[in-house]
């Protein structure tokens, strides 16, 4: 039996999880199997996660977003939490991110994976301090490496593993300075463990044996950037590039050993800068699908990050970009509640559908035709059923009611839709 979803591609077989992708993406399932076994597209489906319904990420699917949620030592209401998981499958978004960092998190975890049909990733090493009840400085490499692996035997379909930082790179940092240094939370909690211990960081040194353990159980790695920039200011400095070229050369050394592989990027980004960034991701790291926290275009809107994010998410996925992390209202300020957590499922969904438009995915377009069919006939029921969040327009129709039931409290009878199609077909129009 194969190990991985890239090991059974490249013999050619055509797996369950490649065929429902297929069939998901409305493609060819040999053209799909093509692009698994050549690291262009990844299906994260640990086969531990029994209920996974599976997603591919990578050249030409649709553009697929990230939810994150989970407990923190301020934030520990673990049925809340639920509640998120319950309301991001309700709003169809593909992928789940436990970021818990306090508590039981494997027994949340669990839970997670029990309800949630989403692929669903993890970052191991804020679960380290925690399960293991020790502080960072006394980790030591095997502690890492259990903890990577309980995560796969719980079933978890992607890691971010920060493997790319090293000591040079932290010396570079250290001699060319950042406004911002390093704000990946995982990517600073490797450096604090190299400068404490003074050794090199784990995660690369041990890389051939975090592999062994995602092929044993089909885990996706997602290569995390813990050198992205945290504000415009930084944007594609020596110190990203570097790492990049690092995250390049694991790469290679996953696919040898058959390891399905997505890399992490940006981060804050001025707008102009995007479009260079994803190419260099594609050029140096081989293809690999490019999985974007945003980038946030503008470092001053603190409350409507979500914004800023799905402008820069947006014009990631138009150039290429395979995958969208999620931002929320909330971002730098606080744990997400429900409502910054859907506003954030909106806005990267719109992001990842503007992208797809732009690069001519299958089928993008046509639900966008069939809404402007809807509104060109006034059906508003269609047009609820075809809206991105049903919800929202119901209840600003509802609560603003037209004396004319085929218009809107905008334009009554000066409704340019009505007044057309009355013109159109010979009738009269009157405004009074």
């Amino acid at each position: 039996m194969f190990q991985t979803q890239m090991m059974a591609a490249r013999e050619g077989i055509i797996t369950p999880q490649i065929k429902r992708v297929a069939e998901k993406e409305g493609i060819n399932a040999e053209s799909l199997r093509q692009r698994v076994a050549d690291g262009r597209v990844v299906i994260p489906a640990n086969r531990n996660h029994l209920g996974l319904d599976p997603e591919g990420v990578g050249e030409g699917l649709r553009t697929k977003i990230n939810v994150n949620l989970g407990i923190s030592r301020d934030c520990a209401d673990f049925d809340y939490e639920l509640q998120k998981v319950a309301k991001a499958v309700e709003l169809k978004a593909e992928s789940i991110m436990d970021l818990s960092s306090y508590g039981k998190t494997q027994a949340f975890r669990r839970q997670l994976l029990e309800q949630s049909p989403m692929m669903i990733g993890t970052v191991p090493i804020y679960d380290a301090v925690g399960m293991l009840e020790r502080d960072l400085s006394e980790l030591t490499v095997a502690d890492f490496l259990e903890v990577i692996r309980t995560h796969a035997e719980d079933g978890v379909d992607f890691m971010t593993i920060h493997a790319g930082i090293t000591r040079s790179i932290v010396a570079d940092l250290k001699r060319v300075g950042r406004v911002t240094h390093i704000v990946s939370r995982g990517g600073s909690l490797i450096c604090a463990w190299m400068e404490m211990t003074g050794c090199e960081n784990p995660f690369y040194e041990h890389f051939e044996e975090i592999l062994k353990i995602c092929a044993e159980y089909d885990v996706t790695l997602s290569l995390g950037d813990a050198c992205r920039p945290g504000s415009i200011a930084d944007a594609t400095d020596s110190i990203q590039i570097k790492e990049m070229m690092i995250l390049g050369e694991l790469t290679l050394k996953a696919w040898e050993a058959g390891v399905q592989v997505m890399i992490e990027g940006p981060g804050h980004m001025a707008l102009n800068e995007i479009a260079a960034n994803v190419l260099l991701e594609k050029k140096l790291c081989h293809g690999a699908p490019f999985y974007v926290l945003g980038p946030l275009v503008t470092d001053v809107a603190p409350g409507y990050d979500h914004i800023t994010s799905a402008i820069g998410g947006a014009v990631a996925a138009m150039a290429g970009a395979d995958f969208l992390c999620y931002v929320t209202p909330a971002e730098h300020l606080r744990l997400p509640n429900l409502e910054d957590m859907v506003e954030g499922i909106i806005a990267a969904k719109i992001a990842a559908h503007a992208g797809d438009i732009a690069k001519g995915i299958a089928g993008a377009k046509d639900w966008d035709l069939n809404m402007s069919r809807a509104r060109a006939a006034l059906d508003w029921e269609a047009m609820f059923r075809l809206a991105l969040d049903p919800e929202k327009p119901r209840r600003y129709r509802r609560e603003s009611q037209p004396l004319e039931s085929d218009t809107c409290t905008m334009c009554g009878k000066m409704c340019a839709v009505k007044n057309m199609n009355r013109i159109l077909q010979g009738e009269t129009v009157t405004i009074r």
